[in-house]
């Protein structure tokens, strides 16, 4: 602990010490000349750092906002917002976050570094003694200039005068890196933002061509003819179908839930019981599941971009590029299922022109787009997101039965419900904590806030497999699959287990389960691994016919698989780690904390930079694209 403050006081000079430069030259040396500007010297010192000291406490409360929601210091997730709902974050903020009282806080607050400020200020302080000699004053004088010089480097640089010690990431001291959330506390909420600022989104958007094909050949199938610039770098990725493995279905249902994590079903939570219908979803003996799964992306929206284009977002947020709206890319996967003869169906839970995805979805060959505002009744119950689950899924089971023709059909349906400020009245739906999760601690089943969340989890489990189970009798040769766009902090790990803290596994896994009565445990070759981009190629490798040729990135489960790579994250068959760092941890499902491993240098750097130059190309060449 004394490590963590040493070393992120030091850190957060970094951006602290301009404080002093400001006033130094600013307010001290003109002062030194000017009479009149001396004497409100103290006012304009004031002034300028209680306004400082607002921006650091504006800075700090939206880090804290952001790590509930991601178990992370600010993160390059924050590009992100400038697309995002403004009316829902402005919820978020008031109704989840108490933004009311944050809001009410700034005035005591700055009363308060006001007050302090003015008490630092009546301290008397040493005069600067005058010689009789003038070289020897103006001597005196430059040394205690340069003296003021030398302190402002001195704290720059992290109580040293070398640039090279000045504390970064890098030299977090290995003591504090064994604990993730320590080695995160050092980080200064403004030198996390200066870091967002140096290392914008549009990185490989100005990569020339030549630093993008060095990059995109780390990538390649092995033996892939190289096939651009004449064309996309996609066809490189052809593949070839080995041959239908499960009797051709009719309907294919294709779910993605909002934020429905992995960790709430794995055992240790198993008490809360907040996935029970994703629990007896699995123990179908017909269905598949993977316990460690990577999304394509760390939100929603750069999710739903790789699972329907079949390439990375690579936080470049294709769907509202208008280039994505009127061309494709032939990993497509609704494109793909085209040529099997499928149509393709987006059922969205809220309304499809949020995210521009009525634009996005179409172009990459969706046939249908609906909207959940626009076919369920115009007094259903909503969030800013969208119509409540089980409104949503009930109507959009009606409209799936009302199709009778015989045209097999891709259902992709996205929930929307489990998403932040948790405001359904989960009592009517028959939540109640004591009921639910008896074994809980008594303080955890009184606690609203948190049950609020949990309970929303809950609500969102039982309206997704009433409607999975419904498809399921309905449609008896339909084709399944479940998964989550991202993971969320659902669970307060400390009010349920041992430790403080997520693992890297349960802060970055969403969920996957696929089912068919045809399926077996043997057709996806001992595979304990996957990520949203395996998904396209397996489901056209279980019902294509031999010969079948689709483009995929990455290979189908039914291939073995050693480790998995996205723009964010890294997975093996035993451990996982965040893009761009060298921290670590096993594949460990404990109710103690998991150590954090460093490694000499960040691991599949060259991979991920492949995959984000790969789509960076896409974006600069769309007269490649289809």
């Amino acid at each position: 602990m004394r490590q963590c403050f040493r070393f992120g006081f030091w850190w957060g000079m970094d951006i602290n010490s301009y404080v002093y430069l400001v006033l130094m030259v600013l307010v001290s040396l003109p002062g030194a000349f000017l009479t009149g500007y001396f004497a409100v010297g103290d006012t304009v010192r004031l002034m300028f750092v209680t306004v400082f000291s607002l921006v650091l406490y504006t800075a700090f409360w939206g880090n804290m906002i952001f790590y509930d929601h991601f178990h992370d210091i600010f993160n390059q997730n924050v590009w992100l917002g400038r697309k995002a709902e403004k009316h829902n974050l402005a919820d978020i903020f008031f109704n989840q976050h108490h933004g009311l009282w944050i809001l009410l806080s700034y005035a005591p607050f700055a009363l308060a570094v006001a007050g302090i400020g003015t008490l630092l200020l009546w301290i008397p302080t040493l005069p600067l003694p005058q010689l009789t000699s003038t070289p020897l004053q103006y001597a005196l004088n430059t040394v205690v200039f340069l003296g003021a010089v030398m302190l402002y480097y001195f704290i720059r640089y992290g109580g040293s005068f070398s640039h090279r010690d000045k504390p970064e990431w890098d030299t977090v001291p290995p003591l504090v890196k064994k604990d993730m959330f320590l080695a995160r506390a050092t980080v200064d909420d403004l030198i996390a933002l200066k870091n967002l600022y140096q290392h914008p989104l549009t990185g490989v958007l100005s990569q020339d061509d030549a630093t993008g094909e060095k990059a995109i050949r780390t990538v390649l199938p092995k033996g892939a003819p190289l096939t651009w610039p004449k064309e996309s770098p996609l066809s490189n990725f052809r593949r070839t179908a080995q041959g239908a493995r499960i009797r051709k279905p009719k309907q294919i249902f294709f779910i993605v839930a909002e934020s429905y994590a992995q960790y709430p079903l794995d055992d240790i939570y198993s008490f809360l019981h907040l996935a029970e219908g994703g629990r007896k979803f699995r123990e179908d003996p017909h269905t598949f599941s993977l316990e460690h799964f990577l999304p394509a992306g760390m939100v929603s929206r750069p999710s739903l971009v790789g699972l329907m284009s079949g390439i990375f977002d690579a936080n470049l947020q294709l769907n509202e590029r208008e280039m994505f709206w009127r061309h494709s890319v032939r990993t497509s996967l609704p494109l793909q299922l085209k040529k099997l003869g499928y149509r393709s169906i987006y059922w969205y839970g809220g309304s499809a022109t949020n995210g521009s995805f009525h634009e996005f979805a179409p172009a990459m060959g969706f046939d249908t787009v609906n909207s959940a505002t626009e076919f369920c009744p115009a007094d259903a119950p909503r969030t800013w997101v969208g119509v409540y689950d089980d409104v949503f899924l009930e109507h959009t089971a009606k409209l799936i039965k009302q199709m009778n023709d015989d045209q097999p059909t891709l259902h992709f349906v996205y929930t929307t419900s489990y998403h932040g400020p948790f405001k359904i009245h989960l009592e009517d739906y028959g939540y109640n904590p004591d009921t639910v999760m008896p074994e809980a601690s008594k303080k955890l089943r009184r606690d609203h806030g948190k049950q609020q969340n949990m309970g929303t989890f809950w609500y969102a489990d039982q309206a997704l497999y009433r409607f999975v189970n419904d498809m399921k009798a309905t449609y008896p040769d339909s084709l399944i699959l479940v998964t989550g766009d991202h993971s969320a902090g659902i669970i307060p790990i400390g009010d349920c287990l041992p430790r403080k803290d997520m693992t890297l596994r349960e802060q970055y896994m969403t969920s996957f389960a696929m089912y068919h009565r045809d399926l077996t445990s043997e057709m996806f070759a001992g595979n304990t691994i996957g990520s949203h981009m395996n998904l396209m190629p397996t489901l056209l490798e279980l019902i294509a016919p031999q010969g079948f040729e689709y483009f995929s990135l990455v290979p189908p489960l039914t291939e073995p698989i050693d480790h998995v790579v996205t723009p964010y994250h890294w997975l093996t068959r035993d451990a996982i780690g965040r893009a761009g760092t060298t921290s670590y941890q096993n594949l460990t499902i404990s109710k103690d904390p998991v150590p954090t491993f460093e490694l000499k240098e960040p691991r599949f750097e060259d991979e991920i930079n492949g995959w984000c130059s790969l789509t960076g190309w896409i974006v600069r060449h769309p007269e490649l694209m289809r």
